[in-house]
């Protein structure tokens, strides 16, 4: 798969030269961006050696030893490893901004991303001819204010820039219906084909995840396998995921014969910086709705560690502060309505007359 361009991505640079700032600046801004219910990281690179470690303890012991330290306490969690491979942060941010809301780059003025200059107190040194500068700021003005004016109108447009994918599951057991639900039809189109095709008008692609037969107008659909040593709907998810991490995900279940075009659209309304998922609640329901719901691309490791830990419901990612649950309007519920058994599936039939 194409790997994204950093300009695409929520990265965002605070430059300048020597004494100018940066670093206050990003300490006042981090605070302001929690308050948002953002979540930021900040990058800054260096030409000298990193003491981050004091010499004779045991992780900076191990780690001169040639060994890659994980050390973990209660409160954090830090990683030190060898940069043997000379790693490019170029290459680095984008598996970065998986993890984040906003990445604060400090320096690295000719990095391709959206950028401020800042100039030193009493100085206005020429800006270098480089890409991205935004705004370039004196010392004596209101930095925070700028920044954080310019982030509330830069940060929404970044994040609409991901691509959002549709995945169709499929390859259910169907015990209860007695057949595959995929293959049922209403109208001469099969559940799939018709899923498959709503969500083609709102996703740049879709993919069809799971095992099993598929009508004849699919075939060259993407298909991929589900997930080994994952149960349930979450394996095709995880495997979509995998596939393409760069995207966020439309999914869809194939047994939801009212899902609509209205209610995919309302669904999408709902991404917005800070969101790593959107999970429906219907009124009156007992719970949540994770397989017509919208994943972002930073979902996909809260995903990954649900299934290193045996849990296979996708919906408990809604314990994440970062995941929200939203209700669909009455006129669009009956999209989250499944088909399970042959009585329930008459009952619909009779009550939309559709025919088989």
């Amino acid at each position: 798969m194409e790997k994204p361009k950093l300009e695409d991505l929520t990265v965002f640079g605070i430059c300048g030269y020597s004494n100018s700032g940066k670093t206050t600046l990003i300490e006042k801004l981090v605070p302001l961006l929690a308050a948002r219910g953002l979540k930021a990281a900040v990058v800054k690179h260096t030409h000298h050696s990193v003491d981050i470690d004091s010499p004779g303890k045991d992780s900076d012991r191990f780690f001169r030893t040639g060994a890659d330290v994980f050390f973990q306490s209660q409160n954090e969690n830090f990683f030190r490893f060898h940069n043997e491979a000379n790693t490019l942060l170029l290459s680095s941010l984008p598996a970065i901004a998986r993890r984040y809301d906003i990445v604060l780059v400090e320096g690295n003025k000719n990095l391709p991303m959206a950028k401020v200059w800042l100039h030193a107190e009493d100085k206005s040194d020429k800006v270098p001819g480089i890409d991205g500068i935004i705004d370039v700021l004196p010392f004596s003005t209101d930095r925070v204010g700028k920044v954080m004016s310019i982030l509330d109108e830069w940060l929404p447009e970044q994040w609409m820039k991901t691509p959002v994918y549709g995945c169709v599951l499929i390859g259910g057991d169907s015990t209860r219906m007695g057949e595959p639900k995929h293959l049922l039809s209403d109208n001469g189109k099969t559940w799939l084909e018709t899923t498959a095709g709503l969500l083609g008008k709102v996703t740049d692609k879709v993919i069809i995840a799971g095992e099993g037969t598929i009508a004849e107008s699919l075939l060259n659909s993407v298909r991929l396998p589900d997930v080994d040593c994952v149960r349930g709907p979450m394996a095709g998810i995880l495997s979509a995921m995998r596939w393409e991490p760069s995207v966020s995900w439309l999914v869809a279940a194939c047994d939801l014969p009212d899902m609509s075009k209205d209610a995919l659209q309302w669904l999408l309304s709902t991404r917005r910086p800070g969101v790593w998922a959107s999970l429906p609640e219907l009124k009156g329901s007992r719970g949540i709705e994770p397989l017509l719901a919208h994943y972002d691309f930073r979902s996909h490791h809260l995903m990954e560690e649900l299934a290193a830990g045996g849990i296979f419901r996708p919906g408990n990612i809604a314990e994440n502060s970062r995941v929200i649950k939203v209700c669909p309007p009455d006129r669009l519920s009956s999209a989250w309505h499944n088909v399970n058994t042959k009585s329930e599936l008459k009952s619909h039939r009779n009550s939309t007359g559709n025919n088989v």
